[in-house]
């Protein structure tokens, strides 16, 4: 590759002309990123090649020794560097199990990069047109997709679900009190949210002003779901006290067991509520950045299956198909394209049901000079927080051009496909490992390992169980934790210590802890799950011995122990 000369700065930047030249200097640098990735994939491990010893002084290491060069360097030479950042990674082949950290497909990463080329700042149309066209595009595309009526719906891209949540907070707050942005926040609003919701609310409450102890957690049923009676009973309780439901958030898919809050009873009961207390109804918003993406079967002929889905795979995406067609009803929701939509981060879509709703939380145009109160540009964002936008929704407009809706149907069948055989295989192999999250269809499973097989789990839901015997189970299942975490080289697997809440027999409440399986690379194929359940039969083993060796005489059974 030919060396760049850089003490002429223009050639660190792409032409002004479109000179081949520069072109093919900026091609053939792409490609070494490009080839240097690839020479350190290796499909049977999660970890990309290179060694990287991450221990107790990796970071002040770095510090100490992290300097800016005086003279710049090759870029050739920059390009090692920053492969070298890679070493060790984790990359998303077949035994990619944890969380929702998908693989950027190539449609994502080439709007991405149609995106940086231009640069434009998306916060106005004068500055960004090509980003603000293309979120106009998306924003329609989805509002279609979820049965927002396009013409009255608005959107931006944004930070994360975070990003969604504190929005849609802002909104409610402004629609309870027009005063508030200037006055400041009243003290007796409050948000409701169910214990198995993202903490994205939590930080969202304490942003605003409003405080966390403002936040009602409300219970949940087995599935993970908010438990509607609950949320019923908190809000009254509120209402009674004096104070004002102003928020609730409704999670369509949870990011550990991927329950499906019941939009169309929460938005009854909240309806009812209003009109009986003669209050307006709280803004409700859908929490749909993970599971929103099975709006892609809303229109879906589960009787004519024209992609011909097995049984299993058509009657649990009909399942989740029969809560997801509900979202029209949030007064707003999000779809996190980093996740299921299989873009780059951050590439993060707020939506409101009504664009006029956006107004509450606009900024006076006197109070934007750079933008916006000139006599030019029609898009100017200035109700978002940020002031400077990148245009991720080039990405998400060029995936969904690429994927279209039979794409996406077929990447989340594919997914839901793998998660059943998983469960079926887990099943049989490990009967000690009991599916904690079993009345949850789509592409998690939550299992718990237990001294005394299936009794456990029945017997920790309804109560039976002290707190210090489900604290025991729970000690269990964190061995099992650090044992697969320090194979994840491996197999990369999730975990969680919040999987529902339980009653004690002695009175109290305590969270189960459970591992996480969860399908999110296209690489996971069917014919992988043996070796996926296997693997992970010779850790349960191997848990319990080292349970055994640190608590003798402890819960084990013989039984369970051989």
């Amino acid at each position: 590759m030919e060396k760049i000369n850089t003490s002429d700065i223009r050639n660190l930047f792409p032409s002004d002309d479109g000179n081949l030249q520069q072109r093919n200097l900026m091609l053939e640098l792409m490609g070494q990123i490009v080839t240097g990735v690839d020479e350190l994939k290796d499909p049977e491990s999660v970890y990309l090649k290179g060694q990287k010893d991450r221990g107790p002084a990796f970071y002040s290491d770095i510090v100490n020794e992290s300097r800016i060069p005086s003279t710049g360097q090759p870029l050739q030479d920059v390009n090692k560097e920053l492969l070298k950042l890679l070493y060790a990674h984790p990359y998303h082949t077949k035994y990619f199990l944890t969380n929702i950290l998908p693989m950027a497909s190539i449609p994502g990463v080439l709007g991405m990069l149609a995106a940086f080329m231009v640069n434009g700042n998306n916060l106005w149309d004068v500055y960004g047109p090509a980003g603000a066209e293309a979120e106009v595009k998306v924003v329609s595309m989805m509002s279609k997709l979820v049965g927002y009526n396009a013409s009255v719906s608005g959107g931006y891209t944004t930070w994360g679900g975070q990003g969604a949540i504190f929005t849609a907070l802002r909104l409610a707050i402004n629609k309870y009190s027009s005063a508030a942005s200037k006055s400041g926040v009243p003290s007796h609003l409050y948000s409701f949210c169910s214990e198995a919701a993202h903490y994205s609310l939590y930080k969202s409450m304490e942003a605003t002003g409003l405080g966390s102890d403002n936040l009602i957690k409300v219970k949940t049923n087995e599935d993970s779901s908010m438990n509607v009676s609950d949320l019923k009973e908190k809000m009254e309780k509120v209402i009674q006290s004096g104070g004002i439901p102003i928020f609730i958030v409704a999670t369509t898919g949870t990011t550990d067991a991927m329950g499906i809050d019941n939009l169309e009873e929460i938005t009854g009961m909240a309806d009812l509520l209003a009109r009986e207390f003669g209050i307006s109804r709280p803004h409700i918003h859908a929490d749909s950045a993970l599971g929103g993406f099975f709006a892609f079967f809303n229109e879906y002929d589960f009787t004519l299956n024209p992609l011909s889905f097995h049984d299993e795979v058509l009657i649990s995406l009909k399942e989740i198909q029969s809560r997801m067609r509900h979202l029209h009803l949030a007064d707003s929701l999000c779809f996190d394209f980093q996740k299921l939509g299989q873009t780059p981060y951050s590439t993060s879509l707020f939506l409101v049901k009504n664009a006029e709703d956006l107004k509450l939380v606009d900024l006076d145009p006197d109070e934007t000079p750079y933008v916006g109160h000139r006599g030019y540009g029609q898009y100017h964002t200035s109700y978002t927080l940020e002031c400077s936008r990148m245009g991720s929704s080039i990405s998400i407009y060029s995936a969904l051009l690429a994927f279209g809706i039979e794409g996406y149907q077929r990447l989340l069948a594919q997914f839901v496909e793998v998660n059943i055989a998983f469960r079926r295989t887990l099943a049989r192999e490990i009967p000690e490992a009991i599916i904690v999250n079993p009345n949850n269809p789509g592409i998690i499973t939550l299992f718990r390992i237990y001294s005394d097989g299936q009794s456990g789990y029945g017997s920790e839901l309804s109560g039976h169980q002290s707190y210090d015997q489900v604290d025991q189970t729970n000690q269990l299942n964190e061995i099992l934790f650090e044992i697969l975490g320090k194979g994840r080289g491996k197999m990369f697997f999730g975990d969680t210590k919040k999987h529902l809440y339980v009653p004690t027999s002695d009175g109290k409440r305590l969270a189960l802890y459970a591992t996480k399986l969860f399908v999110i690379s296209p690489y996971t194929q069917l014919e992988h799950v043996e070796e996926i359940v296997g693997y992970l039969k010779a850790k349960v083993q191997e848990t319990y011995t080292e349970y055994r060796l640190k608590h003798p005489g402890g819960i084990l059974h013989e039984e369970v122990y051989r």
